[in-house]
């Protein structure tokens, strides 16, 4: 993985922490957005572990370049959460997920593993920051009825419970089904909807109303 950070200090701990686990290697560090884009292209990491306030090239706009070729590294962003104001654009340039910068180092090892196997993660807090951009009438809804009426009333009934940051056990046990037959549905409404993980799947539930900043379903 690359670690981009502007302080070196920050860069080091990060690395440490990954480098002293099984299966986890940093193959590259980077102080800016710029050298990130340049390292990625090299094709020698899976997940970019990103800072979003740098000098030169910020981490928005590094993600948005390292994420749109195909079979591109997947980006996991650390946010400070309380300073950083860019959860929403930084999800639509295409990270996969965000992480605090004071989470726990398993935290962090965990949330690395969850999206080099290519699935998304975001934060509970970064989650209801997400929904609180759109309680306070952030991004323009298009209308609820396009792409989700390809998906069953199960399939949205699933996609709403992932935006609210439910897990697939979570939901199972919820709506009275096993872990399998969720991730059976979450693969399908992903398939059907052209969307690459619930991180992306999260965006749309609430861009197109299909849930509320309040979690209410729409029929």
């Amino acid at each position: 993985m690359i670690v981009v950070d502007d302080q070196a200090v920050v860069r080091a701990g990060f690395a440490a922490i990954v480098d002293a686990e099984p299966g986890l290697t940093v193959v590259a560090e980077a102080g800016d957005g710029a050298t990130a884009v340049s390292l990625a292209t090299a094709g020698d990491a899976d997940v970019v572990l990103m800072d979003i306030r740098m000098p030169g090239m910020d981490g928005l706009t590094a993600t948005r370049l390292i994420t749109a070729p195909a079979g591109a590294p997947r980006v996991l962003v650390l946010t400070t959460f309380d300073l950083d104001e860019y959860v929403y654009e930084a999800l639509r340039a295409g990270a996969s997920g965000f992480l605090l910068k004071d989470a726990q180092p398993e935290e962090l090892l965990s949330a690395i593993r969850v999206v080099a196997a290519g699935d998304g993660i975001l934060a509970p807090a970064v989650t209801r920051r997400l929904i609180d951009t759109f309680a306070r009438g952030g991004p323009a809804l298009p209308p609820a009825d396009g792409p989700l009426g390809r998906l069953t009333q199960r399939e949205r009934e699933v996609l709403m419970k992932i935006a609210s940051g439910l897990t697939n056990a979570e939901i199972g046990a919820e709506l009275g089904v096993t872990t399998g037959t969720v991730k059976s549905h979450v693969n399908a409404l992903l398939s059907k909807l052209g969307l690459r993980d619930r991180v992306q799947a999260t965006i749309l539930a609430y861009e197109t109303g299909l849930i509320s900043p309040r979690g209410t379903l729409r029929g």
